[in-house]
């Protein structure tokens, strides 16, 4: 049974999202989360601010997407832990986003990324919303990012395995996408590739998910790219003294030979 929301039959009134819970009252799974989460919205804005000049996308970082209208209202949401929808005001109203309505806006986010905490079965979850009577299944999370919300692309990264599994919808069917040589995940409308960094971030030394150009270069975030800044400004200077102490040295060679140099 495939599943999805009636945009043209859809009653007025239904709630946006100012009037939907912005949190099912459920803890971060793990310290990871954020720091992982920081790591990559810090390391492509600069990719996102160039590709829309006019400041027109969103990232939802454990925000809910809601995708259907249920009682309690927090049921009827999937909360991601990483997500981007271009072409969509960051503001509604001059409001900072509660979370993501479909009904509302119609906008599939691009990419959807999930951090596995448990076994992975949760992200894999293909069962699918079937109605009997009043009764009904809950529907599989895989299943729900399939049928009803449509990324482009949907990750499922498990930093205990150190891995990144992605999938590409065609055809309103996810494929699993193949790794390059680089062992990288290319996501073409963003010019950048998905994949596992191993190295220090915020005191944590970890296989992080991470982002790199079409070309392989690692995307930096604004602290790496002061470090890689001054670390270039101190290797500059330091190539200055060393010409300076070997030009030192010349003169001095010269004035033990009776030359008094010129400067």
């Amino acid at each position: 049974m495939k599943f999805s929301l009636d945009v043209e039959n859809n009653p007025t009134g239904w709630p946006d999202h100012t009037q939907l819970p912005e949190s099912d009252g459920t803890f971060v799974k793990n310290f990871q989360e954020h720091p992982q989460s920081i790591l990559l919205t810090d390391s492509i804005t600069s990719i996102l601010e160039r590709i829309h000049a006019d400041g027109n996308y969103c990232i939802g970082q454990d925000c809910g997407i809601y995708w259907r209208l249920t009682e309690p209202l927090e049921k009827g949401a999937e909360a991601p832990d990483w997500f981007y929808v271009p072409n969509v005001p960051p503001t509604l109203d001059g409001q900072l986003r509660r979370s993501y309505v479909m009904w509302k806006e119609f906008v599939s986010p691009l990419i959807l990324l999930e951090f596995v905490s448990g076994n992975g079965t949760e992200e894999r979850d293909r069962t699918p919303l079937l109605r009997s009577g009043k009764q009904e299944t809950k529907a599989g999370k895989f299943w729900i990012y399939e049928n009803v919300i449509h990324p482009a692309f949907y990750g499922i990264y498990e930093v205990s395995k150190a891995s990144v599994e992605v999938y590409h919808l065609i055809e309103d069917r996810f494929e699993l996408v193949a790794a390059n040589d680089r062992g990288h995940y290319p996501i073409p409308q963003l010019g950048v590739e998905l994949g596992i960094w191993q190295g220090m971030y915020q005191n944590a030394e970890l296989p992080w998910l991470r982002w790199w150009d079409s070309q392989g270069n690692l995307l930096l975030t604004g602290s790496e790219r002061a470090e890689q800044e001054q670390q270039i400004a101190q290797q500059e200077r330091q190539r200055a003294d060393r010409a300076e102490q070997e030009l030192e040295q010349l003169r001095a060679q010269l004035r033990s030979a009776g030359i008094e140099p010129e400067l």
